[in-house]
């Protein structure tokens, strides 16, 4: 038996942003991050269309990349200040995974976050807001999925907060948020987002539903990603980015992850590597050594015109190159002397992340350790 569980309300489409019109409330919070969204209009546009709603709003801004437990927090007292019934998080995945975990703490302030980062520990939710998710990149899904990322700045590690609690009530997908993001941040975004439909097709509890969701994601971002790099304005290529990372979100949410996030999580909260560029230098290597007991990257294969798993691993290190990201973690500027500091905690931490028990190969410690010595290097494993 599986369930499948995305939010109640999934409203996709350009100008679908107008849909905040039709909640139903007294007082929302808008989580958001640094300016783009204020910048952009969007941030005013959702003031607006709720004012219209005849719901009070009030802004938190200020969450940073991989936001701290800390920005978390403060989040939350300012909930508690604020009392909403909605809490919207609104931008990058950052602001919506921050407001995730902040909506834990506003619900429980006794939270501590190595408790609700085992996995499926959180409480039962809802009963003083309902979230809204409303994203402005396309990469991570977290508009769909049950999933926060909290890094823990003092220990340089992250901790994925996982449970179905989180799944936010309503998702809007409108493409046309997207616009305005930087070439880099698509890339990272969009890489991130294949790395979603990569991961969940292949997991160990894959099933129908999210296979048939994760491998059209994985063919949308292969047919849009060079495109939505290349011209940003193109709003109709913006809105397929957008749907596949959603899509890939919802395919994700259900059967979860791997050890590409498992690894991933570590270089994240350790150097400071944003999460897509990390997934797509980890993603050829992880692809090479699940292939030894699973047959469906063949299947991915296929789907652009190639065969084997091989060859999907070098389209994937092909489309990465084609969008200007690394290839390696040395390249992105990581000392080797502190590199091999830090490489027993990164691998130790990496077996104990929760994405690692749904990965289709269970690795040992000095597997995963190999698998990141061939990714600082840049070179292809054969473990």
């Amino acid at each position: 038996m599986a369930k499948f569980i995305v939010p109640k309300e999934i409203t996709h489409g350009l100008g679908s942003l107008e849909e905040v019109k039709k909640l139903s409330g007294k007082k929302a919070v808008i989580v958001i991050g640094g300016s783009s969204v204020k910048k952009n209009g969007v941030l005013d546009r959702t003031e607006k269309y709720l004012s219209e709603a005849g719901i009070e709003s009030a802004v938190y801004s200020g969450v940073e990349a991989d936001p701290s437990i800390e920005t978390v927090i403060n989040g939350a007292e300012f909930l508690t200040e604020q009392q909403p019934d909605i809490i919207i998080g609104l931008g990058g995945c950052s602001a919506i995974d921050a407001a995730k975990a902040m909506w834990v703490y506003y619900e429980y302030p006794d939270s501590k976050l190595e408790e609700i980062s085992k996995p499926f520990a959180v409480k039962k939710m809802r009963s003083k807001a309902i979230f809204v998710a409303i994203p402005s990149t396309s990469g991570t899904g977290t508009e769909i999925t049950g999933l926060s990322v909290i890094t823990d700045k003092n220990r340089g590690t992250k901790y994925p907060i996982v449970s179905h609690e989180l799944t936010p009530d309503v998702a809007i997908i409108d493409g046309e948020l997207c616009a305005s993001m930087p070439a880099h941040v698509t890339a990272n975004t969009g890489l991130d987002a294949l790395s979603h439909g990569v991961e969940a097709y292949v997991s160990n509890i894959a099933d129908r539903y999210n296979d048939a969701l994760a491998k059209d994601s994985v063919k949308i971002i292969f047919d849009n990603l060079k495109t939505a790099y290349s011209q940003p304005e193109n709003k109709e290529v913006r809105q397929a980015m957008h749907d596949a990372s959603c899509m890939a979100g919802m395919a994700f949410t259900n059967v979860w992850l791997g050890i590409v996030h498992a690894m991933s999580h570590q270089l994240g909260g350790t150097f400071g590597i944003p999460h897509g560029c990390a997934n797509a230098i980890l993603m050829p290597n992880v692809i090479r050594f699940n292939s030894k007991v699973t047959n469906k990257y063949q299947d991915l294969a296929k789907l652009i015109g190639k065969n084997s798993s091989e060859d999907f691993a070098v389209e994937v290190e092909n489309l990465r190159a084609s969008v200007g990201v690394v290839s390696s973690i040395k390249e992105y500027g990581i000392d080797e002397k502190i590199w091999e500091e830090k490489i027993d905690t990164l691998t130790q931490n990496a077996l104990n992340d929760p994405c690692t028990l749904f990965n289709p190969r269970k690795p040992e410690f000095e597997e995963i350790k190999a698998l990141y010595m061939a990714c600082y290097r840049g070179v292809a494993s054969n473990i």
